[in-house]
């Protein structure tokens, strides 16, 4: 059994940060790759950003150069630093975790929400 449990969201005026974290206990492994999606009412879920175990990343092209993706792979965390918030930022983000082998497992926390006002 994993658990991922997100902490950091809230609600921030635009053009201010925040930092979301996600820890991954119980069960743990070395995760091939880790990220966070978000998903606004009435919109899809949307990869905002990954890392794999290597540290290669990839970004949605709306937060490219605000946001950055990071993990400590001996904590089993990944961090979202995300900076000059906008209003089209606000939804719930969630937590992404992934492995390959033996099986092909994705393991998902709960959602945080992030909230930018005008």
């Amino acid at each position: 059994q994993v658990n991922l449990v997100e902490s950091g969201g809230g609600l921030v005026e635009a053009g201010g940060s925040l930092r979301l974290s996600c820890a991954a206990s119980g069960r743990t492994f070395i995760f091939n790759r880790m990220g966070w999606y978000r998903q606004a009412p009435g919109k899809q879920r949307e990869l905002v950003a990954s890392i794999t175990s290597g540290g290669s990343t990839v970004y949605a092209s709306s937060v490219k150069g605000r946001f950055t993706i990071s993990r400590d792979n001996s904590k089993n965390t990944v961090y979202l630093q995300m900076n000059s918030l906008k209003p089209e930022d606000t939804s719930v983000y969630s937590c992404n975790a992934l492995i390959v082998e033996p099986v092909t497992i994705n393991y998902w926390g709960q959602g945080t929400q992030v909230t930018v006002s005008s």
